[in-house]
């Protein structure tokens, strides 16, 4: 039997992988909110999902048919819409970052713990990056020994003139830090198999927009767990003249070898994405990781149907939030 999902936040363009991968995996869409701060995020879902309805907000919150709501809403919006729908019986799966305050982490554990619904966060440098897939199975076997440190590079374009007024605003989004950088802590946490970790150090810089003084267009982390160090790099600074949004790249360092993922663009000139670079005691190789299936979706669906955790492991989805909040509150000299 089909998993039904309805979608509430059309405001960040996530929504759009988020609901054209469960629909692949097999879900079937009830229909969406067309609420939205930005119009031109709700004009790109009709065009792709044109045959999908469009339903006032409160019938699908309330519509026993939909077990699972997606919700790529403003940042700050985003823990209430959770909190409503696992209230409302429903599973729930996020656009990161899932929360932006501390105390907005706090209440979502405390009602998914009191309702038993699950909460994932859909880490899309992860999840949606097939290159990601095959180092998770590579890591698995074995292929570098234990990942002992990570360095995780996510730098986007700005695009300034596209982007709605809250994206500037960090009371709205949260700081780049709890923004971007939740998708390295993410990958820190995956590929060095740690539980948890300790920001050692953070900063935000605004280098580049002295007219918006309040938001910072690059920022760092370094982070560690009992067995791994992770460097984190974060920025608004990807030229137009790249063919991609960002060049992003995850380096893996383990006991026998090195694993480095160009994500989106190899700048050597080999086609597409999801380049994956191997070296061990054997030599270098390439991987095109391309044809590399995609393994949250259809996971998180089973989850659904059979209450288990192998799409994401339980707490995993806020605990990487909470870090990421700790580290913007260092950076930001320790206020939220």
């Amino acid at each position: 039997m089909s998993i039904c999902f309805a979608a509430i936040g059309l405001d960040h363009r996530h929504i759009y992988h988020m609901v054209g991968e469960l629909i692949a995996a097999g879900a079937v869409c009830a229909g969406y909110c067309p609420q939205t701060s930005d119009p031109r995020v709700l004009e790109g879902f009709r065009e792709r999902f044109p045959d999908l309805a469009a339903r006032d907000r409160d019938a699908l919150f309330d519509d026993p048919d939909v077990q699972v709501i997606l919700s790529a809403a403003i940042p700050a919006d985003r823990p209430a819409i959770a909190i409503r729908a696992m209230r409302a019986g429903k599973d729930v799966m996020l656009d990161k970052p899932g929360a932006i305050h501390l105390a907005q982490v706090a209440e979502l554990e405390q009602v998914a713990a009191e309702t038993g619904r699950l909460l994932s966060i859909c880490f899309s440098e992860r999840f949606v990056v097939r290159a990601c897939e095959t180092a998770s199975r590579l890591v698995g076997e074995g292929a570098i020994g234990r990942v002992i440190q990570t360095t995780g590079l996510g730098p986007h374009r700005l695009n300034r003139a596209i982007r709605p007024d809250w994206f500037f605003d960090p009371a709205a989004f949260g700081g780049i830090l709890t923004d971007i950088a939740s998708h390295q802590i993410d990958q820190f946490l995956r590929f060095t198999g740690a539980p948890t970790a300790r920001i050692l150090a953070a900063a935000t810089a605004n280098r580049n927009l002295p007219d918006l003084p309040a938001f910072r267009d690059t920022g760092d982390i370094l982070l560690e767990s009992e067995g791994a160090r992770g460097v984190i790099r974060v920025d608004w600074f990807t030229p137009d003249g790249l063919p991609t949004w960002g060049d992003g790249r995850l380096f893996l360092t383990g006991t026998e070898g090195t694993i480095e993922l160009r994500k989106y663009v190899d700048p050597a000139g080999r086609p597409g994405a999801d380049h994956l670079f191997l070296c061990d005691r054997h030599g270098v190789r390439h991987i095109d990781c391309s044809s590399e299936p995609l393994s949250y979706f259809p996971r998180f669906l089973t989850d659904v149907r059979e209450r288990t955790d192998t799409a994401m492991p339980q707490g995993h989805a806020l605990h990487v939030t909470r870090l990421a909040i700790e580290a913007q509150r260092l950076a930001d000299g320790g206020t939220e």
